[in-house]
């Protein structure tokens, strides 16, 4: 019988005892980031990736299980459950021929085959398939009855028969298989009358397109289906079709005998009206889960980058979300991004009102003592941009564009009209501009990963493998970083490792009840917060300026009398250990190991202890585009300009200019040298110089290189 260890092992590299650990350690509740991080030594130093791809195998083998319960219980109760055909269910380990060894006893709507066999005419199909019989026509005029009118009904009856068999028969089926994934094609047709013939002119690229299933890449095919779910084209995956017959007629035919003109048949029936409608739909399928597949990654590489942007900090910053006819909605935060202050200004046309705008901006920037203006980077944008930089400060300001890519779904939200219920989505909108630029990742968690603009066709892949692989992303780069137990909002609490939503919900409870955490070791004060949501979260959870310094740090609570004994044996205090390099290299590490405990382990501390709680994030950078760039209008062929990547794709990356179209990088400009995968290359919110090598005003596209 299969087991998980062989199911995994089989599909991955990683040394059996990690696999078999790591399964251990997820059968007890332990989340990816506590395995990866803490854990070390019972699973061979894995990393996220390689816990996460166990945490996903482990999920696959119990689907496959629980539908193999499921089989044999439905197989049972027809009481045609064999020894042999239990133990090839049981070690069975793809679902596609699970359902194939399931097919002769599921349970359908009446088929020609079991119309024939309430005919009688099962015996018939059981001589033609032996193939001895001289006198197939006398035969079968035996079968002739009330329901069977003459011989040929009768033959034609034997034949559905036969097909049913041809269709459920294993080896054929896997065949065909291979031959789909060697030889599909797939072809598209044009629809000729549709509602929507300008839409529909947007993937005219695609209307008469084809191209080995194989080899066609997932942006393509995840394009091409679009298209066919819109109504503008029709699919259809082809192969040969009279190879596809040679390879049940070899698999049936003993000889050519009076028998084998009725086997041809039933074989072409078999193929044409069951066997290629359901294989061709399983192949497109298995190619649209690749393609998933491929984007997620590629969804996934993304939105690590972006949440892992560089923060500013903790600064007082004066955030502007811009527009022109409705004005630039203008707020105040303060280091913490408490909303101090908010108005409009209205600088732009139709009002015009540039320069009452500067004075009350100067104004609340020596009033708030701002230190920073965030700038939205959508409608103008690069209008207030110049309008800022015309002002001149008592002390000087840095100024950042920032993305408002979500920020409109945020200020809509059920969590933004918790946090701000008396003021509506433009002031709503402009603070998360503000907080966006000093803590991205706390801000941006906020949103649905989906609405942020960094996927590549994500509306068109499976959206609940979409949501489960993005949650697991944000997971991930909220304990990577580690959070400040407290002032981390709830959305935020609920992505740390043993957490969850409401677990969040009590810990903001606690602290608006109790005031701010002093020690680690009061969560376990929080309601419903136990021993192992402790285990599972104190690791990642920081406290400023704590009793214990190692409460700001990654050191996990369970080995914190293990260090304490590495400063007394020192001769020294904690407080005069951490963050001392040279004290700290005088440890001999080997002393400490247990069984518990290994080097692993000790150098992660070590490297803690030298620096504790360090932010992996880069700092924010200030970027200025090109000033004479203001619209696609203003570029030409040859300009060199700054630019902003972002999003990355398979074929490419878009690039930020400053106006309102993004510009294409294909995958051929990114370098003088072969790109195979683009993430090597370059990453989201990557500050990058571009070349323009073309522009389409009339389909508003922009081709860039980076290759100059």
């Amino acid at each position: 019988m299969l087991s998980m260890l062989d199911y995994i092992s089989s599909r991955t590299s990683i040394a059996n005892k990690g696999i078999q650990n790591t399964i251990n350690l997820l059968d007890q509740d332990c989340s990816i980031p506590f395995i990866s991080r803490y854990r070390k030594e019972m699973t061979g130093n894995l990393d996220e990736v390689q816990v996460g791809s166990i945490s996903n195998l482990k999920k696959e083998f119990e689907t496959l299980e629980a539908r193999k319960l499921s089989i044999l219980k439905a197989i049972a109760e027809q009481q045609q459950l064999t020894d042999q055909l239990k133990q090839q269910i049981d070690n069975c380990e793809e679902m596609a021929v699970l359902e194939d060894l399931y097919l002769p006893y599921k349970k359908s709507r009446k088929t020609k085959a079991d119309t024939a066999r309430e005919n009688g005419l099962e015996p018939l199909a059981k001589i033609i398939m032996a193939q001895n019989a001289t006198d197939l026509d006398s035969i079968a005029a035996q079968y002739i009855s009330k329901q069977v009118d003459s011989k040929e009904t009768a033959l034609e009856g034997a034949r559905q028969i036969i097909a049913q068999w041809i269709r459920e028969r294993i080896d054929i089926r896997n065949q065909l298989r291979r031959q789909f994934d060697r030889q599909a094609v797939l072809q598209t047709k044009k629809v000729e009358t549709v509602d929507n013939p300008e839409a529909a002119q947007k993937h005219s690229d695609y209307f008469n397109w084809s191209e080995p299933l194989a080899k066609c890449p997932s942006h393509r095919l995840l394009a091409i289906l679009r298209a066919e779910s819109l109504g503008f084209i029709k699919i259809k995956i082809e192969i040969d079709d009279q190879s596809a017959l040679d390879t049940i007629n070899n698999r049936l035919i003993k000889g050519r005998n009076h028998c084998t003109q009725q086997i041809e048949l039933a074989a072409l029936d078999a193929y044409k009206r069951l066997l290629y409608p359901a294989l061709s739909k399983e192949s497109l399928s298995t190619a649209k889960e690749k393609a998933d597949d491929t984007a997620i990654v590629v969804f996934e590489k993304n939105l690590t980058q972006l949440l892992l942007s560089p923060p500013l900090g903790e600064k007082r910053i004066l955030a502007l979300d811009p527009g022109f006819k409705s004005g630039c909605k203008l707020v105040c935060l303060d280091q913490k991004g408490i909303l101090l202050h908010n108005e409009t200004i209205y600088p732009h046309p139709p009002r015009k009102e540039a320069s009452q705008a500067i004075k009350k901006i100067i104004t609340l920037i020596n009033a708030y003592k701002i230190e920073a203006i965030a700038i939205g980077n959508g409608t103008a944008s690069r209008e207030t941009e110049q309008l800022i930089k015309r002002i001149a400060f008592e002390k000087p300001v840095q100024v950042f564009v920032v993305s408002e890519a979500g920020a409109s779904i945020y200020s809509a939200s059920k969590i933004a009209r918790a946090e701000f219920p008396n003021y509506d989505v433009t002031v709503r909108g402009a603070v998360s501009i503000g907080r966006r630029l000093s803590d991205p990742l706390a801000e941006l968690v906020k949103i649905d990963a989906k609405s942020i603009g960094v996927g590549q066709y994500q509306h068109d892949v499976d959206q609940l493998k979409l949501q489960q692989r993005l949650d697991r992303v944000v997971e991930s780069c909220v304990n990577k970083v580690g959070i400040n137990l407290n002032t981390a909002s709830k959305s935020l609490l609920r992505y740390v490792s043993g957490i969850g939503e409401k677990l969040a919900e009590n810990i903001i409870d606690y602290r608006e009840q109790n005031g701010a955490f002093t020690s680690r070791k009061e969560l376990l004060h929080v309601a419903r917060l136990g021993d192992k949501a402790f285990e599972q979260s104190a690791g990642f959870l920081r406290i400023k300026n704590p009793i214990n310094p190692l409460d700001d740090s990654a050191v996990h609570p369970e080995r914190y009398t293990l260090v304490a004994q590495m400063a007394k044996d020192l001769g020294t205090g904690l407080d005069q250990l951490i963050g001392e390099p040279q004290k700290i290299d005088q440890i001999p590490l080997e002393r400490y190991t247990s069984d518990k405990v290994g080097m692993l382990t000790l150098k992660d501390i070590i490297e803690e202890l030298k620096k504790p709680g360090l932010d992996p994030r880069a700092k924010a950078r200030i970027f200025e585009f090109d000033p004479n760039i203001k619209s696609i209008k203003d570029l030409k062929a040859g300009q060199i300009l700054p630019g902003i990547i972002n999003n990355v794709t398979n074929f490419g990356c878009f690039v930020d200019i400053g106006i309102k179209e993004s510009g294409l990088v294909h995958i051929s400009n990114l370098s003088d040298t072969y790109v195979s995968d683009v993430n090597e290359i370059v990453s989201v919110q990557q500050h990058v110089k571009v070349k323009v090598l073309e522009v389409d005003l009339t389909r508003s596209r922009i081709q860039l290189s980076m290759n100059f």
